[in-house]
């Protein structure tokens, strides 16, 4: 056993320096630099993470820091320095609806806002230094369970870029000092069937080499972009064609020389020339609100979503080329290994650790796959609302509520229900990783579990 977990930690351990084609070796038991943490692969090996906790008697608490304001957005970790956004109304009170509902109702956000960064000791949770990016009222509304910063920063250990949709893209040293910003105009994504609704943008942005890649899928004009780092000029553009309002973050594929940037969608599911932003492959048939991440592993690209009437789960191969869209009678082709037309998820990107896919709907509903084959492994209800993603660590998979509630899960494919953590707050954010801590972001707190 000990020797199937050491050869299991070598492989992990060459698909982050190799596959990746990392130019340097990073520890990545310690960073958590974007959304679901390197990689956007949602899991970190070789530490020992906690399986119970309490916020009442502090068992295992190692801090708990106030946050002011309202943010989904995910911390972000390099070393010992964690990165949050948020933001603040004039009047101190930002309202949050959460549950299973289905109205398409916007927040009133019509005061004036802070746009802030806050950078907090990872070992302490001491505020170290905070920055207002922006302060205004907002110039795009968001839905009532949404909020004015749902992007997650992400960095490379020498730079902070953080967005906040319509209020823009800034750039930032370890030290707060703004590098450069940039005006990315009105982001205004809603559902395409209620032209004039707005529930707030949400595709965080991914820095991959010396570039940051940023989906814009937005109504009458979406794009996805390459910026540079240094400066924030535009590499390229592409257009997104007739594709409808998304709220998916990017991926990056990158294997013997050749990169992909992945874009998820409901007709525009893409890979894209990480070089010239040229595109490679196209599918069809998502989700129509879609904003799960793309998930790289097993040499596979795994894409889902889920709203309308489609809510499919496909694995495809990544030598895709030209229009790869399933025949109706079909799940798989040439390139698409394995694919279900139902069941998908419609906010969470799945989750893949040890061999297998675990995907968690939005109303609890857990179903394991076998991740190459897709056969389905187990079902299980955790009985509420769900909104952040999985992520998982020494053989754990975590799973947070909406209300706070954090079901710790056996890796596997048979359900073995550890633990049940109560934050007592809400919690919408996807949990950071690093070293043998977890940290959750809450409605009012960052919390570090040890």
């Amino acid at each position: 056993m000990i020797k199937i977990f050491t050869n299991l930690s070598f492989l992990i351990t060459l698909f982050f320096l190799s596959h990746q084609n990392l130019q340097a070796q990073v520890d990545y038991n310690h960073q958590w630099p974007g959304f679901r943490g390197p990689w956007g692969c949602g899991f970190i090996e070789s530490v020992s993470a906690p399986t119970t906790w309490s916020v009442d008697s502090t068992t295992n608490i190692k801090w708990k820091t106030p946050i002011p304001g309202l943010g989904h957005s995910c911390p972000v970790i390099w070393d010992d320095y964690l990165f949050v956004t948020t933001a603040s109304n004039s009047k101190g009170s930002e309202s949050l609806k959460v549950g299973l509902y289905g109205d398409i109702d916007q927040a009133n956000d019509s005061v004036e806002h802070e746009f802030k960064i806050y950078c907090l000791d990872k070992r302490t949770g001491k505020i170290i230094w905070e920055r207002i990016a922006h302060k205004g009222i907002p110039r795009s509304r968001r839905h009532t369970k949404s909020s004015q910063a749902n992007c997650t920063p992400a960095t490379n250990g020498k730079y902070l870029v953080v967005h906040f949709g319509s209020e823009g893209l800034y750039c930032y040293d370890f030290k707060g000092k703004l590098i450069w910003k940039k005006d990315m105009g009105l982001l205004t994504p809603g559902p395409y069937t209620d032209p004039g609704v707005e529930w707030g943008y949400a595709s965080s942005p991914v820095i991959f080499k010396d570039k940051i890649i940023i989906q814009c899928d937005i109504p009458k004009t979406p794009y996805i972009t390459a910026l540079d780092l240094a400066t924030g000029n535009e590499i390229w553009k592409t257009s997104r064609g007739d594709e409808v309002s998304t709220w998916c973050t990017p991926a990056i594929y990158s294997k013997d020389g050749k990169t992909q940037v992945i874009a998820n969608g409901y007709t525009h599911i893409c890979g894209y020339a990480f070089e010239t932003g040229k595109e490679i492959w196209k599918l069809s048939n998502g989700g129509d609100a879609p904003a799960p991440t793309p998930v790289i592993a097993n040499d596979l690209i795994y894409l889902n979503s889920a709203h309308g009437k489609c809510s499919p789960i496909f694995a495809v191969r990544p030598n895709a080329t030209g229009d790869i869209t399933l025949a109706p009678d079909s799940t798989k082709n040439k390139y698409i290994a394995w694919s279900i037309k139902r069941g998908g998820a419609y906010m969470q990107t799945p989750l893949i650790y040890r061999g297998y896919l675990y995907n968690l709907q939005v109303n609890g509903q857990l179903t394991c796959f076998d991740a190459l084959t897709g056969e389905v492994k187990y079902k299980a209800s955790l009985s509420e609302a769900f909104s952040a993603s999985g992520i998982a660590s020494d053989g754990k998979l975590y799973f947070s509520s909406e209300e706070g509630n954090v079901y710790v899960v056996n890796a596997g494919p048979e359900y073995k229900l550890l633990a049940k953590n109560v934050l007592k707050d809400i919690c919408m954010a996807t949990p950071a990783i690093s070293g043998n801590i977890l940290f959750f972001r809450t409605q009012h707190y960052l919390i570090a579990v040890e």
